[in-house]
């Protein structure tokens, strides 16, 4: 554990860094209870649009209250280490466990994942927000195979139609991740749940194959197949998989949001009723 004090909680273990900030394990002064912290790194805290990202995705994170979303406790916007607080939970993400090439563990765990995740991003969507970065990175899952969805950066509240937003609508700034954006998002359109959709049938495609449907030399070639091109079924890369998961994760994957499923309660209905693999995986100990 470091000296270093922020906000009553001390800095105990750093769990991860990215290109902007690190999640720290920290330890409550007074209580010795245990949460997670993130900060900007002291280089980015002066960052502008670094530092609104930060405070937006902990105070939108704050808004929820599902078993599944990460929980934030509290939100720290001082100038010198701009933070928010959540529950402890381990940072394994399911991209970090494809490229470890933990492949029994995704199998065994992956349909309760599928159910677990679709039930968090529903519950955001019924509350009018759409993720907009749903990606294996954004799915973290426990040892046990307790999963949250983490990363409201960019999360947006839903825009309700009307005549004069749409006579004087201006594209919204394109942000997310290429590799698994709706074509809507890619041409800065107004979203809807069915972008967040998208997202995750391009995430569960990945996690049974251990590809993202799409791959490309360059960036705006990777988008424009994002919106002109047909996914190959994931049968193709995997042949262990069902048809009906296949078939569901390719309605998911539609150029057009009207030909995906309505919302999450209809991906969850068939999430529930279908299987991800044709033999169900062997459970470790039995």
């Amino acid at each position: 554990m470091t000296d270093e004090i922020i906000d009553g909680y001390h800095l105990a273990n750093v769990l991860l860094t990215d290109h902007s900030s690190q999640i720290w394990e920290v330890v409550e002064v007074g209580t010795g209870r245990h949460f997670c912290m993130k900060l900007l790194l002291p280089e980015k805290a002066g960052a502008a649009e670094q530092r609104r990202l930060l405070i937006h995705e902990g105070t939108v994170g704050k808004e929820f209250s599902h078993p599944n979303l990460i929980k934030v406790i509290k939100v720290g916007k001082d100038h010198k280490n701009p933070h928010f607080v959540t529950e402890f939970f381990p940072v394994t993400s399911l991209k970090h466990r494809i490229t470890r090439k933990q492949y029994d563990f995704i199998k065994q765990h992956a349909q309760n994942t599928f159910i677990q995740a679709a039930k968090a991003i529903g519950y955001l969507n019924a509350r009018g927000w759409v993720h907009r970065d749903v990606k294996p990175d954004n799915i973290v899952v426990s040892n046990s195979g307790d999963v949250r969805i983490i990363d409201f950066a960019l999360a947006q509240k839903m825009q309700k139609a009307s005549f004069f937003s749409k006579l004087f609508k201006r594209k919204s700034l394109t942000q997310g991740t290429r590799s698994y954006m709706s074509p809507e998002q890619i041409r800065g359109e107004d979203l809807d749940g069915r972008a967040d959709i998208y997202s995750f049938g391009a995430t569960m495609y990945e996690i049974v194959t251990y590809r993202p449907p799409f791959r490309a030399a360059s960036n705006q070639d990777l988008l424009t197949k994002h919106i002109t091109e047909k996914p190959v079924s994931p049968q193709t890369y995997n042949a262990e998989l069902t048809s009906e998961f296949a078939e569901l994760v390719l309605q998911m994957l539609a150029k057009s949001r009207e030909q995906r499923p309505r919302d999450f309660q209809q991906v969850l209905m068939q999430l529930q009723k279908i299987r991800v693999y044709k033999a169900e995986p062997a459970i470790k100990g039995k």
